[in-house]
């Protein structure tokens, strides 16, 4: 199990170094359109209202999931292996057993939300219960758990938020540009500095689409390396993986602003071409196999 602790370890500063690399960007971003527009204000009230996005989407978050996907109640009665997995597994997370969902779709598949380890939900497909056998459930559970209590939710709340936020204030900035800004007469090195800054305004909401799916692939493999470590059994992750992987069709109300929740990409398999991994919430099923039995190379 060694393997998985130095995974675990370098996916949690990988993530670090990510964030801290998405933040710089934006306080970038917010100072050059405030020295364009000779407004430093314009920084503050961006980090605000990022602030405050941030918190919304964060303390909303289950609310919010659970309507856009549509999943119900899942009683101990109708899924008792969903119930008494998630029960037993919580207990040796350490962690308050979280509401339970099921959503009706045959494609197998399952995601946790909420803001907190007391406000939880881990949601399965009928698909995946359906499909899996008990030590598979098991590393699924694991693997959500794991989000919830790597606070994954958080960390990709403020990665979606930030990644719409430079979608705008990029927007915003290059209509409003049109109205004029700085006065750098004559002077090279505001020059420059505009065309540079101009530049990266316009880039800006690619790269952080890239950062903040760079951030989703590396919180899968935590949750993966995690899961596998709580449940003492990787194999049986890896067999769920390798399921859920060899279901092609798309899930029925599959979203692009849920898609980075789930343990697999509701969209079905992609060609693994690097430009799909790039932009792929998810990492290639292949290699998270790979990894949790130690086999990458």
């Amino acid at each position: 199990m060694a393997t998985l602790y130095q995974e675990r370890s370098n996916n949690v500063w990988r993530t670090v170094f990510l964030m801290s690399v998405f933040l710089i960007i934006v306080i970038a971003i917010g100072y050059f359109i405030g020295w364009y527009f000779d407004s430093p204000g314009i920084l503050y009230i961006a980090v605000g209202f990022a602030v405050v996005m941030n918190f919304w989407s964060y303390w909303f978050s289950d609310k919010t999931v659970l309507a856009l996907t549509g999943a119900r109640p899942a009683t101990r009665e109708e899924f008792f292996d969903l119930y008494t997995v998630t029960e037993n597994l919580s207990i040796a997370a350490g962690i308050p057993m979280p509401k339970l969902y099921v959503l009706d779709d045959p494609a197998p598949n399952a995601f946790a939300t909420g803001r907190n380890e007391k406000h939880a939900v881990v949601c399965a497909t009928t698909g995946l219960l359906s499909m899996m056998t008990r030590p598979e459930l098991e590393g699924v559970i694991g693997h959500e758990l794991s989000h919830i209590k790597n606070r994954d939710i958080l960390v990709m709340t403020v990665a979606v938020v930030l990644a719409g936020f430079l979608a705008i204030i990029s927007d915003m900035f290059i209509r409003m540009s049109f109205w004029g800004g700085r006065d750098s007469d004559n002077e090279r090195a505001n020059i420059i500095f505009m065309v540079v800054g101009l530049v990266a305004v316009i880039l800006a909401p690619i790269a952080a689409q890239l950062i903040q799916m760079a951030i989703s692939r590396r919180r899968e493999y935590l949750a993966d390396t995690s899961g596998a470590l709580l449940t003492r059994y990787p194999e049986g992750l890896a067999s769920a993986l390798g399921k859920i992987g060899s279901y092609s069709q798309p899930m029925r109300h599959a979203s692009h602003a849920t898609a980075h929740l789930f343990i697999g990409d509701p969209f079905g398999v992609k060609a693994g071409n690097w430009i799909n991994n790039l932009f792929a919430t998810h990492p290639p099923v292949e290699e998270r196999i790979k990894r949790l039995l130690g086999q990458e190379s």
